[in-house]
């Protein structure tokens, strides 16, 4: 028996679902569980609001390509707050909003009123690129004005790792189209510490391992996952400072460890 593929894709997707959503809302069942759910966008904005009540001091957003959404960019201009992210590479640019060169300093002509980031990367020569040295970490850079729909008039930030501009590249955007490249870059860096949290939540602390169904025990086991993620790097610390200060294990480590030692002393 042979099945129809149905939303392949994301776009197809959100067709989809806002096509069916109208009509499976109208069900008592369903709007009872849809009530109270709140997608992480939301989730975000809403956290982001509370901030703001509780006056907490932040300059501007720093987030995931997939949660810059419209809607935050929206709520960032009327809050007035700078924000910055990676760029997917398949999105749009309009071509005759800016001017790219060739190695000898001729515009060069980008046809059609709309070019995905990816065909503009292997445009760009390597003599009009810069290098940013962050660390110990130096990337080859490339930075100029656009305009991408949704997100209105921006500052890009084209980053390669090698000097040639060939292998890994990642495009940063940014409102704020008065910033350059040593500015925009050690800012995304930032949100690095995430992505850690991220795999050793997950893999060696179990943030998304429980089953528990209510919301207030959830919130005390995300809880108890933070306090014990801020008390490993201290045992992943070398025990003299005269050592170093860089760790000598992984969280994954100092966590079978901890394990190890919680079953002895209980066998003992």
């Amino acid at each position: 028996m042979r099945y129809r593929k149905l939303a392949t894709s994301s776009k197809e997707r959100a067709r989809l679902q806002k096509d069916v959503d109208p009509i499976v809302l109208e069900a008592p069942d369903f709007q009872a569980l849809h009530h109270p759910f709140r997608t992480k966008i939301a989730l975000g904005m809403a956290l982001w609001e509370a901030a703001m009540q509780q006056q907490v001091p932040f300059g501007g957003l720093l987030c995931a390509s997939w949660s810059r959404a419209e809607e935050l960019v929206s709520r960032a201009r009327y809050r007035k707050k700078d924000w910055s992210s990676l760029l997917q590479q398949t999105r749009n640019l309009e071509p005759h909003r800016f001017v790219l060169t060739d190695a000898a300093g001729k515009p060069l002509s980008l046809v059609g009123p709309h070019m995905a980031v990816e065909a503009l990367v292997p445009l760009i020569p390597p003599t009009a690129s810069q290098a940013v040295t962050g660390g110990e970490t130096t990337s080859w850079t490339l930075t100029l004005a656009a305009r991408i729909g949704g997100l209105g008039k921006v500052r890009l930030v084209v980053s390669c790792a090698k000097a040639d501009l060939t292998g890994t590249s990642a495009v940063l955007v940014t409102n704020r189209v008065d910033w350059h490249a040593p500015r925009i870059i050690p800012l995304s860096w930032q949100r690095w510490p995430i992505e850690p949290f991220s795999q050793d939540g997950k893999t060696s602390l179990g943030v998304d391992a429980s089953r528990l169904r209510n919301a207030e025990a959830i919130g005390k086991h995300w809880c108890l996952v933070f306090v014990a993620y801020s008390f490993l790097p201290v045992d992943c610390l070398p025990l003299s400072p005269t050592k170093g200060s860089f760790p000598i294990k992984t969280i994954g480590e100092a966590c079978r460890q901890q394990a190890q030692a919680l079953m002895q002393a209980l066998i003992l």
